[in-house]
């Protein structure tokens, strides 16, 4: 189940238990009497669960890496925080915007629900915004025409794996951020599933090309070798945007992870 979801009908099903007992079952007790074991635990865990709800819906929600599409920017095993409110405020388990603020920006890292399957959260970063063309090619990317420069760095170890990576910094928009190229890694990229305005994708042996439609954007990993994003299933909807990640907040292996967040 739905974890937001989850949380909504906990706190209704406490608040009720909290509210009949505030407005009428109290009233209805000797003043003496201990309260029913369900209006002491309903009563009790109401306030708790309506505040974890309403910092989850609105301000930050915690997410867990799942996956080593992000590396070098996110390891496997990192706790994030997610800004909520940066792309406007959503009404919870819906995800229906109410009040527009920000729009996301090339750069940004960003949780979102995956279009082929809603149920799942993913997290990748913002290559393209509405009306770009967003061209991936030998490994090399170009927005609008231009190409993002990629400056080589030392390489990168995965220490699992024992096997080393070239690391590259990039630029999108404003942000600098580290990407990993396989220089070994086939360029093409296969469609893995039809997806919606997948005739604004174009495909070959050298990678593929897209036309970022309006209300989407096209989100690519860090570890570009190793994700399967935008060039793989397709745009994200706006409305399955969760919200801007910022913030480490833990790794049981490496405590040093800690804010470390680029």
């Amino acid at each position: 189940m739905n974890f937001a979801l989850l949380l909504f009908i906990l706190v209704v099903a406490t608040g009720i238990i909290w509210a009949f007992d505030q407005f009428w079952a109290r009233k209805k007790r000797p003043q003496d009497a201990k309260d029913p074991w369900w209006v002491e635990y309903g009563g009790s865990f109401f306030p708790v669960i309506l505040a974890v709800f309403l910092l989850r819906s609105f301000l930050v929600e915690p997410f867990k890496i799942p996956s080593g599409s992000m590396i070098p920017t996110l390891l496997v095993g990192d706790f994030i925080l997610v800004n909520k409110y940066t792309y406007g405020v959503r009404l919870p388990v819906i995800n229906k915007k109410v009040v527009a603020l920000n729009s996301p920006q090339r750069g940004d890292v960003v949780v979102f629900r995956y279009p082929p399957d809603p149920s799942l959260d993913y997290i990748k970063r913002v290559v393209g915004l509405p009306g770009d063309k967003v061209v991936y090619r030998n490994k090399k990317l170009s927005v609008n025409g231009k190409e993002i420069v990629q400056k080589k760095t030392d390489d990168y170890l995965d220490r699992d794996r024992l096997f080393y990576t070239p690391r590259f910094v990039e630029t999108l928009g404003s942000v600098d951020h580290q990407i990993l190229v396989e220089a070994d890694a086939p360029s093409f990229v296969q469609q893995s599933v039809r997806f919606p305005y997948a005739d604004k994708c174009h495909y070959n042996s050298e990678g593929v090309s897209c036309e970022v439609p309006a209300g989407h954007y096209f989100m690519m990993g860090d570890n570009r070798d190793n994700s399967q994003d935008s060039r793989f299933w397709g745009f994200v909807p706006d409305e399955n945007l969760v919200g801007k990640a910022f913030f480490i907040w833990f790794n049981f292996s490496d405590l040093k992870r800690i804010g470390s967040f680029n």
